[in-house]
């Protein structure tokens, strides 16, 4: 199946790098299209991958397209599809109405995904047109679950709201994690304690929310005994209006992946 990958960045890379890990795509098939030159130099010589500047001659003849490109740079991506091939994007905020205009093509996909797809454990949300087939969905999913986890929506509304809460979600987490860093230090711990302890932390707590099958409001009541630290610490958070700050920080991510898709 050749396969065009237009963008060799960090989200470019981590799609590549997992999709042959995990046999989804070939070497010999694949084409990444980067217009940085020394870019090109070092994904060729790491995965052995045919390298170029142009995204026409990438995309031409190719059965896969991959849009791994800035949003802002959408427009400047030109080339010829075939009929069956299919489009795949994950650029933030562009819609599909918007690449099918500007592409002159029909079987789309949109997907959202976010950076711990880097580390094979991120979070991707895809949606389609009517003429992606059957046979092709099965690849996304594949290709996707090479990345991580994969959730199909049906209305590509909800893309921009899964960018509001997995797409931008990492970024709420790490500020998280400094704030915990930040605050273990100021009771005495050196720096690279506090990492260990907070990272592990924050990995074990996912890892067992996901694993327990128990709600988060369950594991967080399993933890909290009454007038205990954990209660302590709660009450601070509360105070701090924690849950009302971080729905808004969603809203706010939510409306403005709104405008991104309407241009503005």
């Amino acid at each position: 199946m050749k396969t065009a990958i237009i963008g060799g960045g960090v989200m470019g890379e981590a799609i590549l790098s997992a999709a042959l890990a995990e046999g989804v795509l070939a070497t010999e098939d694949v084409s990444v299209c980067e217009v940085v030159e020394a870019r090109r130099k070092q994904l060729a010589e790491c995965y052995g991958v045919a390298v170029g500047a142009d995204a026409g001659d990438a995309m031409s003849g190719a059965d896969l397209v991959i849009l791994c490109v800035k949003p802002q740079d959408a427009k400047t991506v030109r080339g010829g599809l075939k009929a069956d091939a299919l489009l795949v994007s994950v650029m933030a905020g562009v819609r599909i109405g918007t690449l099918a205009r500007d592409l002159g093509h029909e079987r789309i996909v949109r997907v959202m995904p976010n950076t711990p797809v880097a580390a094979r454990a991120g979070m991707s949300a895809w949606t389609a047109t009517e003429a992606v087939s059957s046979g092709q969905r099965d690849l996304i999913r594949r290709l996707l679950g090479a990345l991580g986890r994969e959730l199909y929506v049906a209305d590509e509304q909800k893309i921009d709201m899964a960018t509001a809460v997995s797409g931008s979600g990492p970024a709420y987490v790490y500020l998280f994690i400094e704030a915990m860093v930040e605050g273990a230090v100021a009771i005495g711990l050196t720096r690279a304690q506090a990492e260990e302890m907070v990272l592990q932390t924050v990995h074990g707590a996912a890892v067992y929310a996901r694993e327990s099958g128990k709600t988060a409001a369950e594991l967080r009541a399993m933890v909290t005994s009454p007038a205990g630290t954990t209660a302590a610490a709660l009450r601070e958070l509360e105070r701090g209006a924690l849950r009302a700050t971080v729905g808004e920080a969603i809203r706010a991510a939510h409306e403005r992946a709104i405008e991104l898709g309407n241009g503005r």
